[in-house]
Protein backbone atom coordinates (compact mmCIF):
# COMPACT_ATOMS: atom_id res chain seq x y z
CA UNK A 1 0.00 0.00 0.00
CA UNK A 2 1.86 3.44 -1.08
CA UNK A 3 0.55 6.48 1.27
CA UNK A 4 -0.18 8.09 -2.35
CA UNK A 5 -2.75 5.68 -2.98
CA UNK A 6 -6.38 6.50 -3.50
CA UNK A 7 -9.30 6.33 -0.63
CA UNK A 8 -11.90 4.17 -1.85
CA UNK A 9 -15.59 5.54 -0.99
CA UNK A 10 -18.79 3.14 -1.61
CA UNK A 11 -21.80 4.86 -1.38
CA UNK A 12 -25.12 5.82 -3.09
CA UNK A 13 -25.09 8.86 -5.19
CA UNK A 14 -27.30 11.09 -2.44
CA UNK A 15 -25.23 10.66 0.82
CA UNK A 16 -24.20 13.96 2.15
CA UNK A 17 -21.79 12.13 4.81
CA UNK A 18 -19.38 10.76 2.33
CA UNK A 19 -19.86 14.56 0.24
CA UNK A 20 -18.31 16.07 3.23
CA UNK A 21 -15.37 13.54 3.91
CA UNK A 22 -14.39 13.62 0.09
CA UNK A 23 -14.17 17.18 0.56
CA UNK A 24 -11.60 17.22 3.25
CA UNK A 25 -9.64 14.68 1.80
CA UNK A 26 -9.86 16.91 -1.31
CA UNK A 27 -8.71 19.45 0.98
CA UNK A 28 -5.99 17.14 2.10
CA UNK A 29 -4.48 16.26 -1.39
CA UNK A 30 -5.54 13.11 -0.88
CA UNK A 31 -7.01 11.36 -4.35
CA UNK A 32 -10.25 10.05 -4.20
CA UNK A 33 -12.39 7.70 -6.03
CA UNK A 34 -16.13 7.23 -5.11
CA UNK A 35 -18.46 4.94 -6.76
CA UNK A 36 -21.57 2.84 -5.95
CA UNK A 37 -21.52 -0.75 -6.27
CA UNK A 38 -24.83 -0.50 -8.16
CA UNK A 39 -23.28 1.23 -11.20
CA UNK A 40 -21.62 -1.67 -11.91
CA UNK A 41 -21.14 -2.67 -14.66
CA UNK A 42 -22.60 0.03 -16.75
CA UNK A 43 -20.56 3.00 -14.97
CA UNK A 44 -18.05 0.93 -13.24
CA UNK A 45 -15.91 -2.06 -14.31
CA UNK A 46 -13.05 -3.99 -12.61
CA UNK A 47 -10.07 -6.65 -14.02
CA UNK A 48 -8.62 -8.05 -11.27
CA UNK A 49 -6.43 -11.20 -10.90
CA UNK A 50 -4.73 -13.18 -7.73
CA UNK A 51 -1.04 -13.05 -7.05
CA UNK A 52 1.09 -14.61 -4.18
CA UNK A 53 0.48 -10.73 -3.64
CA UNK A 54 -2.81 -11.43 -3.15
CA UNK A 55 -5.48 -9.25 -5.51
CA UNK A 56 -3.96 -7.02 -8.38
CA UNK A 57 -5.51 -5.15 -11.11
CA UNK A 58 -7.74 -1.96 -11.57
CA UNK A 59 -11.53 -0.72 -10.95
CA UNK A 60 -12.78 2.36 -13.05
CA UNK A 61 -15.28 4.71 -12.78
CA UNK A 62 -15.79 7.15 -15.53
CA UNK A 63 -13.39 9.83 -14.46
CA UNK A 64 -11.49 7.85 -12.08
CA UNK A 65 -8.97 4.67 -12.04
CA UNK A 66 -7.41 2.99 -9.03
CA UNK A 67 -4.94 0.55 -8.75
CA UNK A 68 -6.55 -2.03 -6.15
CA UNK A 69 -2.59 -2.61 -4.56
CA UNK A 70 -2.50 0.94 -4.01
CA UNK A 71 -5.81 1.75 -2.31
CA UNK A 72 -4.62 2.98 1.44
CA UNK A 73 -8.46 2.68 2.49
CA UNK A 74 -11.97 2.02 1.97
CA UNK A 75 -14.79 3.73 3.59
CA UNK A 76 -17.83 1.47 3.19
CA UNK A 77 -21.21 4.04 3.70
CA UNK A 78 -24.52 3.10 1.81
CA UNK A 79 -24.07 1.61 -1.34
CA UNK A 80 -27.19 0.91 -3.45
CA UNK A 81 -28.17 -2.75 -4.68
CA UNK A 82 -27.21 -4.61 -8.22
CA UNK A 83 -29.76 -4.16 -10.80
CA UNK A 84 -30.06 -5.87 -14.14
CA UNK A 85 -33.52 -4.27 -15.24
CA UNK A 86 -32.54 -5.49 -18.90
CA UNK A 87 -32.20 -8.93 -18.30
CA UNK A 88 -35.21 -11.37 -17.42
CA UNK A 89 -35.37 -12.58 -13.96
CA UNK A 90 -33.34 -15.43 -14.25
CA UNK A 91 -30.63 -14.52 -16.18
CA UNK A 92 -30.94 -10.88 -13.69
CA UNK A 93 -30.73 -13.26 -10.20
CA UNK A 94 -27.43 -14.84 -11.94
CA UNK A 95 -26.02 -12.22 -12.89
CA UNK A 96 -26.51 -10.23 -9.09
CA UNK A 97 -25.14 -12.94 -7.77
CA UNK A 98 -21.68 -12.76 -9.79
CA UNK A 99 -21.55 -9.25 -9.21
CA UNK A 100 -21.79 -9.49 -5.29
CA UNK A 101 -19.50 -12.30 -5.24
CA UNK A 102 -17.36 -10.78 -7.89
CA UNK A 103 -17.05 -7.01 -7.50
CA UNK A 104 -17.88 -7.59 -3.64
CA UNK A 105 -15.43 -10.64 -3.19
CA UNK A 106 -12.69 -8.58 -4.53
CA UNK A 107 -13.71 -5.03 -2.83
CA UNK A 108 -13.45 -7.47 0.52
CA UNK A 109 -9.79 -8.32 -0.12
CA UNK A 110 -7.61 -5.65 -1.27
CA UNK A 111 -4.28 -5.89 0.06
CA UNK A 112 -2.92 -3.24 2.80
CA UNK A 113 -6.40 -1.41 3.18
CA UNK A 114 -7.84 -0.35 5.79
CA UNK A 115 -11.52 -0.65 5.99
CA UNK A 116 -14.14 1.75 7.70
CA UNK A 117 -15.89 -0.40 8.09
CA UNK A 118 -15.25 -4.04 6.30
CA UNK A 119 -18.13 -4.77 4.55
CA UNK A 120 -18.21 -8.14 6.16
CA UNK A 121 -17.61 -7.09 9.49
CA UNK A 122 -20.34 -4.43 8.94
CA UNK A 123 -22.84 -7.80 7.93
CA UNK A 124 -21.83 -9.38 11.49
CA UNK A 125 -22.62 -6.42 13.32
CA UNK A 126 -26.26 -5.72 12.15
CA UNK A 127 -27.02 -8.59 13.78
CA UNK A 128 -29.02 -7.60 17.03
CA UNK A 129 -28.49 -10.67 18.87
CA UNK A 130 -24.97 -10.79 18.09
CA UNK A 131 -24.33 -7.21 19.02
CA UNK A 132 -26.42 -7.66 22.10
CA UNK A 133 -23.88 -10.86 22.94
CA UNK A 134 -21.26 -8.73 21.98
CA UNK A 135 -22.28 -5.58 24.34
CA UNK A 136 -23.04 -7.50 26.96
CA UNK A 137 -19.13 -9.26 27.32
CA UNK A 138 -17.69 -6.08 26.67
CA UNK A 139 -19.54 -5.39 29.95
CA UNK A 140 -21.97 -2.91 28.96
CA UNK A 141 -25.36 -2.35 30.90
CA UNK A 142 -28.31 -4.15 28.76
CA UNK A 143 -31.77 -3.58 29.81
CA UNK A 144 -33.55 -7.39 30.19
CA UNK A 145 -34.30 -8.43 26.15
CA UNK A 146 -35.58 -11.42 24.64
CA UNK A 147 -36.19 -12.75 21.03
CA UNK A 148 -38.95 -15.11 20.10
CA UNK A 149 -41.55 -16.07 17.85
CA UNK A 150 -43.50 -17.25 20.98
CA UNK A 151 -46.80 -15.96 21.81
CA UNK A 152 -47.00 -17.11 25.13
CA UNK A 153 -43.06 -15.86 26.08
CA UNK A 154 -43.69 -12.84 24.69
CA UNK A 155 -46.33 -11.65 27.18
CA UNK A 156 -44.49 -13.75 30.26
CA UNK A 157 -41.48 -11.41 29.50
CA UNK A 158 -44.10 -7.86 29.29
CA UNK A 159 -45.40 -8.97 32.25
CA UNK A 160 -42.52 -9.33 34.16
CA UNK A 161 -40.16 -6.27 32.89
CA UNK A 162 -43.43 -3.80 32.15
CA UNK A 163 -43.06 -0.98 30.57
CA UNK A 164 -41.52 -2.87 27.53
CA UNK A 165 -40.76 -1.52 24.07
CA UNK A 166 -40.90 -3.28 20.96
CA UNK A 167 -37.65 -2.52 18.17
CA UNK A 168 -37.48 -4.32 15.10
CA UNK A 169 -34.48 -6.25 14.63
CA UNK A 170 -33.64 -4.80 11.51
CA UNK A 171 -35.48 -1.57 10.04
CA UNK A 172 -36.86 -2.35 6.55
CA UNK A 173 -38.55 0.21 4.55
CA UNK A 174 -42.39 0.36 4.11
CA UNK A 175 -44.29 2.37 1.69
CA UNK A 176 -47.55 3.75 3.03
CA UNK A 177 -49.67 5.67 0.59
CA UNK A 178 -46.38 5.97 -1.90
CA UNK A 179 -43.71 6.96 1.35
CA UNK A 180 -41.27 5.11 2.65
CA UNK A 181 -41.60 4.44 6.33
CA UNK A 182 -40.07 2.62 9.22
CA UNK A 183 -40.71 1.09 11.69
CA UNK A 184 -40.75 2.80 14.72
CA UNK A 185 -39.61 1.82 18.69
CA UNK A 186 -42.88 1.56 20.73
CA UNK A 187 -44.31 0.32 23.81
CA UNK A 188 -46.02 -2.69 24.22
CA UNK A 189 -48.62 -4.28 26.72
CA UNK A 190 -49.24 -7.78 27.56
CA UNK A 191 -52.92 -7.42 26.11
CA UNK A 192 -51.00 -6.34 22.48
CA UNK A 193 -49.85 -9.53 21.78
CA UNK A 194 -51.54 -12.10 19.32
CA UNK A 195 -50.93 -15.09 17.51
CA UNK A 196 -49.34 -12.95 14.97
CA UNK A 197 -46.04 -12.97 17.03
CA UNK A 198 -45.65 -16.43 16.04
CA UNK A 199 -45.25 -15.40 12.35
CA UNK A 200 -41.76 -14.06 12.78
CA UNK A 201 -38.72 -13.05 15.67
CA UNK A 202 -39.08 -10.28 17.07
CA UNK A 203 -36.92 -8.26 19.75
CA UNK A 204 -39.06 -6.99 23.50
CA UNK A 205 -36.96 -4.98 25.89
CA UNK A 206 -37.55 -3.67 28.87
CA UNK A 207 -38.14 0.19 28.63
CA UNK A 208 -35.26 1.89 30.76
CA UNK A 209 -36.47 5.06 32.30
CA UNK A 210 -34.46 7.39 30.96
CA UNK A 211 -33.55 11.25 31.50
CA UNK A 212 -31.58 11.87 28.48
CA UNK A 213 -29.94 9.64 25.35
CA UNK A 214 -25.91 9.52 24.70
CA UNK A 215 -25.01 8.89 20.88
CA UNK A 216 -21.10 7.73 21.80
CA UNK A 217 -19.30 7.93 17.60
CA UNK A 218 -16.27 6.05 17.86
CA UNK A 219 -13.80 7.14 15.23
CA UNK A 220 -10.58 5.04 15.17
CA UNK A 221 -8.95 5.48 18.53
CA UNK A 222 -10.80 8.90 18.89
CA UNK A 223 -14.78 8.66 21.15
CA UNK A 224 -17.24 11.48 20.95
CA UNK A 225 -20.42 11.27 23.20
CA UNK A 226 -22.76 13.32 23.12
CA UNK A 227 -25.74 13.81 25.10
CA UNK A 228 -29.34 14.18 23.85
CA UNK A 229 -32.29 15.64 25.67
CA UNK A 230 -35.59 15.38 24.55
CA UNK A 231 -39.06 14.50 25.62
CA UNK A 232 -39.05 11.48 22.92
CA UNK A 233 -39.03 7.75 23.10
CA UNK A 234 -37.19 7.26 20.64
CA UNK A 235 -34.88 10.74 19.61
CA UNK A 236 -34.56 9.80 15.86
CA UNK A 237 -38.64 10.37 15.01
CA UNK A 238 -38.34 14.20 15.51
CA UNK A 239 -34.53 15.76 15.04
CA UNK A 240 -36.10 19.55 15.86
CA UNK A 241 -36.68 18.64 19.79
CA UNK A 242 -33.43 17.35 20.22
CA UNK A 243 -30.68 19.63 22.04
CA UNK A 244 -27.45 18.47 22.97
CA UNK A 245 -24.78 18.89 24.75
CA UNK A 246 -21.11 17.11 25.35
CA UNK A 247 -21.22 14.31 27.74
CA UNK A 248 -17.98 12.78 29.44
CA UNK A 249 -18.47 9.00 29.78
CA UNK A 250 -18.71 7.21 32.88
CA UNK A 251 -15.58 4.96 33.94
CA UNK A 252 -14.79 1.86 31.72
CA UNK A 253 -17.57 2.95 29.01
CA UNK A 254 -14.20 4.02 26.85
CA UNK A 255 -12.28 0.53 27.19
CA UNK A 256 -15.73 -1.31 26.91
CA UNK A 257 -16.21 0.59 23.21
CA UNK A 258 -13.02 -0.43 22.00
CA UNK A 259 -13.62 -3.82 23.07
CA UNK A 260 -17.52 -3.91 21.31
CA UNK A 261 -15.32 -3.21 18.06
CA UNK A 262 -12.72 -5.45 18.59
CA UNK A 263 -14.86 -8.06 18.76
CA UNK A 264 -16.37 -7.25 15.09
CA UNK A 265 -13.04 -5.74 13.82
CA UNK A 266 -14.18 -2.71 13.34
CA UNK A 267 -12.64 0.71 13.61
CA UNK A 268 -15.87 3.12 13.92
CA UNK A 269 -19.23 2.49 15.37
CA UNK A 270 -22.24 5.11 16.42
CA UNK A 271 -23.17 3.63 19.67
CA UNK A 272 -26.56 4.80 21.43
CA UNK A 273 -27.25 4.54 25.06
CA UNK A 274 -30.02 5.62 27.27
CA UNK A 275 -29.25 7.45 30.94
CA UNK A 276 -31.14 6.54 33.76
CA UNK A 277 -32.33 8.95 37.36
CA UNK A 278 -29.13 7.40 38.53
CA UNK A 279 -26.73 8.61 36.29
CA UNK A 280 -26.05 4.74 34.46
CA UNK A 281 -25.37 4.54 31.01
CA UNK A 282 -27.78 1.49 29.32
CA UNK A 283 -26.47 0.22 25.87
CA UNK A 284 -29.14 -0.28 23.20
CA UNK A 285 -27.11 -0.60 19.87
CA UNK A 286 -24.57 0.11 17.96
CA UNK A 287 -24.61 0.81 14.06
CA UNK A 288 -21.34 0.15 12.09
CA UNK A 289 -22.89 2.39 9.49
CA UNK A 290 -24.30 5.45 11.58
CA UNK A 291 -24.36 8.94 11.01
CA UNK A 292 -22.45 11.18 12.83
CA UNK A 293 -21.70 14.19 10.99
CA UNK A 294 -24.75 16.13 11.93
CA UNK A 295 -23.69 16.19 15.71
CA UNK A 296 -20.65 18.37 14.66
CA UNK A 297 -22.27 22.02 13.69
CA UNK A 298 -24.39 21.22 16.77
CA UNK A 299 -21.40 20.70 19.36
CA UNK A 300 -17.71 21.77 17.98
CA UNK A 301 -16.68 18.01 17.87
CA UNK A 302 -13.75 17.48 15.60
CA UNK A 303 -15.36 14.88 14.07
CA UNK A 304 -14.32 15.02 10.56
CA UNK A 305 -11.10 16.02 10.89
CA UNK A 306 -10.49 12.32 12.92
CA UNK A 307 -12.58 10.93 9.39
CA UNK A 308 -10.12 12.42 7.73
CA UNK A 309 -7.59 11.75 9.70
CA UNK A 310 -8.37 7.81 10.19
CA UNK A 311 -9.14 7.20 5.98
CA UNK A 312 -5.43 9.70 5.33
CA UNK A 313 -4.50 7.01 8.34
CA UNK A 314 -2.58 9.75 9.41
CA UNK A 315 -0.73 9.31 12.44
CA UNK A 316 -1.44 11.69 15.44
Amino acid sequence: MSDLGPVLVVTNLDDPTADVVISALHDRGVPVVRFDSGDFPHALSLTATITSNGVEGTLSTPSRTADLPQVRSLYYRRPSGFTFPHLDEQDAQFAVAQARYGLGGVLASLPGCLYVNHPHRIGDAEFKPSGLAAAAAAGFHLPPTVITSDPDAARSFIKQHAPVIYKPLSAPLYRIDGVSCTVEVAEVAADDIDEAVSGTAHLFQQRIEKTADVRVTVIGDQVFPVRIDSDLLDWRTDYSRLRYSVSGPPPGIVDALHAYLARFGLVFGAFDFAIDREGQWWFLECNPSGQWYWLEPETGLPMLAAMADLLERKMR
